[in-house]
């Protein structure tokens, strides 16, 4: 039987163990944003962050946003118009990096990762948490402010800190234990694929 977890960010561990595949998950307080470039730069050219990302959600998406009025600081500041997901499995060689050396336990976005990211979350403690495309604008709903962002010479690929209310629910597709939801629709798909084409009498 499923359950429905509220998660105030940041967690632990045994929150993250906690969670299986078929449950359902909405954050609290706080998300941080990540994509493709910022992820190369963090990991392949050795970047850090000012950002403490330990025990939080990092979602895939590149965001749509417009600069808000300068900051005492000069530093850039934003607005978020649109916050979308990306597809995730591109990304797959930076789960585990991204949990050893940041501390990140759960990633967000569409499309599920692979076998190596299920060997981090195995190992270290995280899971994935799926978003349906399209529902970009409901997202955006969830986001209340952009608080902070490194990185932004790799703009719109930033790292952006996201002040976060009613995250969700979002659906648990892999977890600490071995299980993936999108393993298990590949497999059952390509049996059942296997079984039309030797029911016809077909090869591959």
């Amino acid at each position: 039987m499923s359950t429905h977890h509220t998660l105030e960010m940041p967690i632990d561990e045994a929150q993250v163990r906690a969670l299986r595949v078929g449950d359902t998950v909405t954050l609290e307080k706080r998300l941080f944003g990540i994509r493709d470039a910022t992820l190369i730069h963090m990991f392949d050219h050795d970047r850090r962050t000012h950002m403490d990302l330990k025990g939080h959600a990092v979602i895939h998406t590149a965001p749509n946003v417009r600069k808000a009025a300068s900051h005492p600081t000069n530093e850039p500041r934003y607005e978020p118009l649109c916050i979308g997901t990306t597809t995730s499995m591109r990304m797959e060689r930076f789960t585990k990096p991204l949990m050893q050396r940041e501390g990140v336990r759960i990633i967000i976005g569409k499309g599920g990762m692979g076998p190596a990211t299920l060997d981090a979350f195995r190992e270290m403690g995280g899971a994935y948490l799926a978003i349906v495309g399209g529902a970009a604008a409901l997202e955006t709903t969830w986001i209340d402010e952009i608080e902070d962002v490194d990185l932004d010479d790799l703009h719109p690929e930033s790292l952006w800190q996201f002040r976060i209310h009613g995250f969700g629910p979002l659906l648990v597709t892999m977890d600490s234990h071995g299980n993936s939801l999108h393993r298990d629709v590949n497999e059952s798909a390509a049996a059942k694929r296997a079984a039309v084409l030797a029911s016809i009498g077909a090869n591959e």
